[in-house]
């Protein structure tokens, strides 16, 4: 993880403004920063999309490709994850700098849409137990500045929404052998629903109290973070601690009803803003106009 070096006098200025609910950059405990979102940004993929939260910039590009089920569900497609963590994000990550943090990002990735209701992998089926889509979702770390897990899980979840999947027919001759069309035309293609997909929300725990969406500054004064996913609906589907530090029972459910509000409530004031925008992307597509941006 990006670190950055502090003095102990600076530790305690930070520590103790969050003791009164005022943080460095004026916001409260739970009070996130201005979260830039843009989609179609990268034109060799199915599907991409660049997140920048404060000083923090994520890029996800998603490549649709044909593969085989897996033996357990053949009736369902699945997604891989790659997370590169870019050396002109932080000096930390040149060479295999960056590897252990990927690997971990990765990991949580797949815990979270471990879940059935976050997608629905059937869609990706072509032909059961012999062709379907696989979704490649590579990661690209840009910049580092603080809260890197809560930016992309809301990059992977605009990346998602803007994956466009070839329509597919699956042809078959009078001996029983399958041939596989495509479709001719870019926009005859399915599209993901992401409305389920969670979005992570990380609370630091700083002293007696606990913020969102901390800083790099912030970070390095918290010993132990709680990782929460949360659906639209408010339903927690993961939960991980990171961080040497330990959280005694007492603030992990207080951390957790935290989780639970300041998720309803972004999504609540975020959402809104973000679904009327994706819609509109959606009416562009039709028009065959490309994706903008929003900032929320």
């Amino acid at each position: 993880m990006a670190s950055v070096a502090l003095s102990e006098a600076e530790k305690v200025y930070i520590v103790h403004g969050v003791q009164e609910d005022l943080r460095v950059d004026g916001r409260g405990c739970e009070d996130y920063r201005c979260i830039e979102v843009e989609t179609d940004v990268v034109s060799n993929t199915s599907g991409s999309a660049r997140v920048k939260l404060g000083h923090t910039d994520i890029l996800v590009g998603v490549k649709a490709e044909m593969g085989t089920p897996k033996l357990e569900k053949p009736n369902e497609g699945y997604l891989e994850f790659f997370v590169d963590c870019s050396a002109n994000a932080t000096p930390e990550f040149e060479g295999r700098g960056g590897d252990d943090l990927g690997t971990e990002i990765a990991n949580t990735l797949y815990r979270i849409f471990n879940n059935k209701s976050s997608v629905d992998l059937k869609t990706l089926c072509i032909s059961p137990r012999e062709h379907c889509w696989v979704l490649y979702v590579d990661v690209l770390l840009l910049e580092c500045g603080g809260n890197l897990f809560d930016a992309i899980s809301i990059a992977v979840k605009a990346a998602l929404f803007n994956t466009s999947i070839p329509r597919v027919r699956v042809l078959e001759d009078e001996e029983g052998s399958k041939d596989i069309e495509l479709s001719d035309d870019p926009y005859d293609c399915i599209r993901l629903s992401v409305e389920n997909v969670p979005c992570i929300v990380t609370l630091c725990k700083i002293g007696y109290r606990h913020v969102v969406d901390a800083t790099l500054q912030e970070e390095a004064c918290s010993l132990a973070s709680l990782l929460v996913s949360v659906t639209s609906k408010g339903v927690v589907t993961c939960m991980r601690k990171v961080g040497k530090g330990s959280l005694d029972p007492e603030s992990i459910f207080e951390m957790m009803e935290t989780d639970e509000a300041v998720a309803c409530q972004w999504y609540d004031k975020q959402l809104p803003n973000l679904d009327g925008w994706l819609n509109a992307s959606s009416k562009n597509e039709e028009g065959r106009e490309k994706d903008g941006g929003i900032c929320l």
